[in-house]
């Protein structure tokens, strides 16, 4: 019974350090706000560059390192599951907000889970309390090799999911009502490079008449003036020649391209980079070998990439504390501060934590027990076993800041995040669960 009770508490204690790391990280943004260190306006911008520089960054250092030409193919299977999971999630948050009426930020919440700060942050605490040893593929295969590959999956896993969310979240985000005017419904994404419906929909009279900056402020190009004016005349170029023919492509040609369109987004452009690196020997080298094996460029470019795309989680939960600072702010004051039904949150609470891991659980037993689909690799059965279980992605924020929802909502899902993460330990049914899990199909592939 005592090694029962163990087997529970170890990893529950495990979830409890991620689930605490993150809720002190929500706890620090709150007092970054009230002491006027961080405004809404400046969290925003914060938001929207974690996922436009410091994910992208993140996702190049981590996939290019761990992903090489010989074990590409054990990325595969991730890539797939990935794409199963946010699509059949995304089906049934659509379902349950129009059946049961719940709020439109439902759908996303219930469509993307946390693919990156969480996972990461778990495994780091997993790590320290050496649970994940049972599970190692061998005498030579060590605890942080082990972790360094569990963040490369969840990496991969983290860039289907961010691209479907820029690609799709903000159709989700907006209400599904049939009395939603037209204008409402047919609102541009403005602030996010991936979300415009399709690529030429900027009126050709706003490229022609670009003002030249006049005046000098916070602004203002850097740039000599003449590379602005010589850039700008680029710019109108090469809008005209795309318009042109842009118009004489077929309807169907169009259609396809808005769909390619919508899906690049930077933290896309940051994976396939580090993918690229990868999988190509020179540049694998050159990024991520010792200077004396020919990594001239780990030093310094690598290090500096490292260096920002380690701020992307820490700075995303500090966002979702300043969003919950003015939410408590308004509260004091009696005013509307976005309520969260608690509806909703059972919903959302029980298809992350209890459903989704009695789903994943036995079919990736299932495939890694019997058949070759998958890598020999304990590690990669139990990262995509936990993949789908989890709160939703604090990202979830910045795709409200890119839909320009109204401040009341983005203030209820602030709240709702953050009592989301104060239920993270829950995770570690899930945990518990994969770990044995894994341990069980060892035997017929080992």
């Amino acid at each position: 019974m005592g090694m029962d009770v163990s087997e529970i508490v170890t990893p529950f204690l495990g979830a409890l350090q991620a689930s605490i790391a993150v809720l002190l990280t929500i706890f620090f943004g709150v007092l970054a706000a009230q002491f006027n260190l961080l405004s809404g306006d400046s969290a925003k911008e914060v938001s929207r560059t974690c996922v436009c520089m410091f994910l992208p960054a993140l996702l190049i250092t981590n996939v290019g390192a761990e992903l090489h030409l010989d074990t590409g193919v054990r990325y595969l299977p991730v890539l797939l599951w990935a794409v199963v999971y946010n699509l059949l999630s995304m089906l049934l948050g659509v379902f349950a907000t129009r059946v049961f009426k719940l709020p439109a930020w439902v759908t996303p919440a219930l469509a993307f889970n946390n693919t990156t700060s969480l996972p990461l942050l778990l495994v780091q605490s997993l790590e320290s309390t050496g649970i994940l040893n049972s599970i190692l593929m061998g005498d030579s295969d060590t605890s942080s090799a082990a972790i360094n590959r569990a963040k490369s999956y969840f990496l991969v896993n983290s860039m289907v999911s961010n691209s479907l969310t820029f690609a799709l979240g903000p159709r989700l985000l907006r209400p599904h009502d049939e009395d939603a005017t037209k204008d409402d419904s047919a609102k541009p994404d403005q602030e996010h490079p991936g979300s415009h419906d399709y690529p030429f929909d900027q009126r050709e009279e706003d490229v022609e008449n670009a003002p030249m900056p006049v005046f000098v402020d916070e602004e203002t190009s850097l740039l000599p003036r003449a590379l602005i004016q010589k850039s700008c005349q680029a710019e109108r170029e090469g809008y005209k020649r795309g318009r042109h023919y842009w118009d004489r492509m077929p309807n169907w040609a169009q259609e396809v391209a808005k769909v390619i369109y919508a899906f690049i987004n930077p933290p896309l452009i940051g994976a396939l980079l580090g993918a690229l690196i990868g999988l190509v020997p020179a540049l694998h080298r050159l990024f991520f070998s010792d200077t004396n094996h020919g990594g001239y460029l780990n030093a310094w470019l690598t290090a500096g990439i490292k260096n920002i795309g380690d701020l992307f989680a820490s700075l995303q939960i500090i966002v979702v504390g300043v969003k919950l600072s003015q939410s408590l702010r308004k509260m004091k004051k009696g005013e509307e501060s976005g309520a969260v039904p608690w509806r909703s949150m059972t919903f959302i609470t029980f298809v992350r934590f209890i459903l989704w891991p009695l789903i994943s659980i036995p079919i990736i037993w299932a495939v890694a027990k019997r058949t070759g689909f998958l890598d020999a690799d304990p590690i990669l059965w139990f990262a995509m076993m936990l993949m789908p279980a989890g709160p939703p992605a604090m990202i979830l924020v910045a795709l409200a800041d890119v839909n320009e929802s109204e401040e009341r909502e983005k203030m209820a899902i602030a709240k709702f995040l953050t009592i989301s993460y104060a239920i993270t330990p829950l995770v570690c049914l899930a945990v518990v669960g994969s770990l044995k899990a894994s341990e069980a199909a060892i035997g017929s592939r080992l």
